[in-house]
């Protein structure tokens, strides 16, 4: 059976209601066209106007090696100034990425350059949006966001490939425990099925961004992207209107991943090796339950 993926809606322009209804109360992904052409950084995020306004600050790098069991989530593998990474994945592809990173920061007339679409929803959150670059190959690993925003995922400068699946998939994708992110050791794209019996038979959604492509992604949906070309994109995120959401993103927050952190730190491996035996436990359970139904 394999893992039985359906392409994305697409649309070019969308109204406030017809949003509403067909995306935002069902919870439902979408890749709006239009919206980013609309924004002068449609045009002026070029890689060069990157690198000239955001010039030498040190980032933060991310590998695609498994997790350090005794490292808090998010641990850079290295850094680099902002300009030499830009340049290293623009020559050569690389698996190094720049995982939320707040460039406008450095660069605050970026600001100027995008508009939030207030116009569909609104309760968007950050004064400094995230933006994301990554080398051609480069893939980041299979998670849902730890504080359960609505997500409007634009990108530049090159194509991603994207697998995203609902929230209720979370046991069944080997979900770790007191974790927002998946078992690391199987390939979501091309999944060993003998290995990881319970991801056969799961249901996603697959879409491919180019250019000026803006993915709407729900609170709790479970996202993988593969940077087929060296490039970045920016998102803008929103609360949910849900108090139960807001709740589990503090939970989240405040509890879990402090106590995550905690453990990691005193037990390490022992810690790590016993997260990643009881997912494949309850995925196992949940796959002769039939789970979720």
């Amino acid at each position: 059976m394999g893992i039985i993926l359906k392409p994305i809606d697409i649309v070019d322009d969308i109204s406030q209601e017809d949003f509403r209804e067909k995306y935002l109360k069902p919870c439902k992904p979408v890749v709006i066209r239009n919206m980013a052409r609309k924004w002068p950084a449609y045009q002026k995020w070029t890689m060069d106007y990157m690198k000239e306004v955001v010039g030498d600050v040190e980032v933060p790098l991310y590998d695609s090696a498994k997790a350090d069991p005794a490292a808090p989530i998010n641990t850079p593998t290295t850094k680099m100034p902002f300009r030499d990474y830009v340049d290293l994945i623009q020559r050569e592809p690389t698996d190094l990425r720049i995982f939320f990173f707040d460039p406008i920061k450095f660069a605050p007339k970026l600001l100027d350059d995008y508009v939030p679409p207030k116009n569909l929803m609104g309760g968007f959150l950050d004064k400094y949006p995230s933006m994301f670059f990554g080398g051609k190959g480069s893939v980041t690993f299979l998670h849902y966001d730890i504080d359960m925003p609505h997500i409007f995922h634009t990108h530049f400068n090159g194509r991603k490939h994207v697998l995203l699946f609902e929230y209720k998939w979370k046991t069944r994708l080997y979900k770790l425990p007191y974790a927002t992110y998946a078992l690391e050791d199987y390939d979501i794209s091309n999944p060993d099925f003998e290995k990881f019996p319970a991801l056969d038979g799961i249901e996603g959604i697959e879409c491919f961004l180019e250019h000026g492509d803006t993915l709407f992604m729900p609170t709790g949906w479970w996202h993988w992207m593969k940077y087929l070309d060296g490039s970045f994109s920016i998102s803008l995120r929103a609360w949910d209107k849900s108090w139960a959401v807001k709740a589990h993103s503090l939970w989240n927050l405040a509890v879990q991943r402090n106590f995550d952190n905690f453990m990691k730190g005193r037990y390490k491996k022992r810690y790590m090796d016993w997260k990643e035996r009881k997912a494949v436990e309850k995925a196992h359970i949940a796959l002769k339950k039939g789970l979720p139904k």
